[in-house]
């Protein structure tokens, strides 16, 4: 099946598919080719969105970064694509995006999930951390930063069976763009919590999470999925931060499973 590449004044993003229409969203430091594996097995089934974020990927970066404009943008792709509702699924800094989205245009959404992604802000320690690693990113640049960073994303059984994998994906994002990665870590430390986004969807929400995530804590992520009217939860052993990755077959069937709840339930 053919792939096309779109673009739009600020956002690149891949169209793939036929069927019920469905934004894969990627997280920081990454670009839509986070989603491959998974793009394999749901083209088949669904019209799949997968875009660059602006600063990742082929989409160039914002003039001012923030989740409400990175909403904005996924929201022009729906507008070119004459979409009236999708399901929107996000990992990570895409999970903060989607739930911007879901915010200001919760009458596009069929259903929405979070990736290893929490609806609560920054904490103040954790926004003193993104401090010392934006020091770090702007005097040692990209490539350093991401290879003390990454490892932490992966569970310890993935580190030690994968690790021609995991390095070669280092390598891969080791001449991303230091001033996105920066206004990335600016936008993540600003946004608000978004817990009410939650309380008030009338759509599924997917959570996943990974039982060894430092990024986004399970303690934090399972006081967030009562919240919902109807919610998936699902939590996995021997991953971190990145399931897509980790448990590829195991996300994909996740993905499919709620994505066809989604379509079939009746309030949205």
């Amino acid at each position: 099946m053919e792939m096309k590449l779109k673009k739009l004044q600020n956002i690149v993003y891949r169209d793939i598919g036929n069927g019920f229409p469905i934004m894969l969203i990627h997280g920081f430091p990454f670009d839509g080719t986070l989603w491959d594996y998974q793009i394999q097995k749901l083209q088949h089934s669904f019209h799949l969105l997968i875009p660059d974020l602006p600063g990742s990927g082929q989409s160039p970066l914002l003039p001012v970064t923030s989740m409400e404009g990175m909403a904005d943008a996924l929201h022009a792709i729906l507008i070119q694509e004459k979409i009236d509702q999708c399901i929107l699924i996000g990992h990570s800094m895409g999970g903060y995006t989607t739930l911007a989205f879901a915010e200001k245009y919760p009458d596009k959404l069929k259903g929405f999930g979070l990736y290893h992604a929490t609806a609560f802000a920054d904490p103040e320690e954790k926004k003193r951390g993104r401090l010392r690693s934006i020091e770090m990113m702007r005097q040692y640049g990209a490539g350093a930063f991401l290879h003390q960073t990454l490892p932490a994303y992966f569970a310890e059984k993935y580190r030690k069976n994968n690790k021609d994998a995991l390095e070669a994906l280092i390598k891969s994002r080791k001449d991303a763009d230091v001033a996105a990665l920066v206004a990335y870590y600016e936008a993540m430390m600003q946004r608000p919590d978004r817990t009410h986004v939650l309380i008030q969807s009338k759509v599924p929400v997917l959570f996943v999470l990974g039982k060894e995530d430092t990024a986004a804590p399970p303690a934090d992520v399972l006081q967030q999925v009562s919240l919902p009217v109807v919610s998936e939860v699902h939590l996995l052993a021997d991953v971190a931060h990145m399931s897509m990755l980790e448990m590829p077959d195991a996300s994909s069937k996740i993905l499919e499973q709620f994505i066809r709840f989604c379509i079939d339930f009746p309030f949205a």
